[in-house]
């Protein structure tokens, strides 16, 4: 179902466990046009636009009140499109191939792929993540690219936001579509940075890394 109020986001409910086809493609044509959505990943709710989108990503920096070493993230339908846009050793990649798809990002030396005002500036990395949702895999599915992604976090909030309703209520005006796959959790991603041959746990989030320490 879609509602839609010229004044806010327009809300869309995807089933979370069998993705409704048709409501699917009306998320990736709005990602396509350009839109700024909300959409559920198996960790929280993420903002989410089009890879290389200046405008859109901007808006999520206005949003978040990031600065300009903030980390997004492609998130990717597969182990492939990891390997595309990010410089993965074989040692990262067989790590990452264990806890993929799952609650994870993974900080790597970005490709020539990826815009450079999406890298970390001083860096030149870029955070990558393979969910394990139905929602986000049937989008990434259709798309056929990753999505530029942000954690939906607000500032001065201690999690990110994990209700539609609240998502609508605070930013509605500031988005163009919230895609409705129910609640989700309140824990972020595990942030796990191999982008210096090593093994830095940056953020403990939802993921396991009990086998990692």
């Amino acid at each position: 179902m879609c509602r839609y109020n010229p004044r806010m986001a327009r809300l869309v409910e995807i089933h979370p466990k069998d993705p409704q086809p048709r409501l699917i493609a009306d998320v990736v044509a709005a990602i396509r046009n350009g839109e700024l959505i909300s959409y559920p990943t198996d960790s929280s709710y993420a903002f989410g636009c089009q890879l290389g989108d200046k405008k859109a990503t901007d808006r999520i920096r206005r949003l978040r009140k990031t600065d300009k070493d903030h980390n997004f993230t492609l998130v990717c339908k597969d182990l492939s499109e990891i390997s595309h846009f990010a410089r993965v050793e074989n040692w990262a990649y067989r790590l990452i191939k264990s806890l993929t798809p799952g609650p994870y990002t993974f900080i790597l030396q970005a490709s020539r792929e990826v815009p450079k005002r999406l890298q970390n500036p001083r860096r030149r990395t870029i955070g990558l993540r393979v969910p394990d949702h139905a929602i986000a895999h049937a989008i990434l599915n259709s798309l056929g690219e990753p999505i530029m992604s942000s954690t939906l976090s607000l500032p001065g909030d201690e999690l990110p936001l994990t209700n539609v309703y609240e998502i609508e209520e605070r930013i509605g005006n500031d988005i163009d579509l919230i895609v409705d796959g129910g609640p989700s959790g309140v824990e972020p991603t595990t942030v796990i940075d191999l982008s210096e041959g090593s093994i830095d746990i940056l953020r403990r989030g939802l993921g396991d890394v009990s086998s990692l320490v």
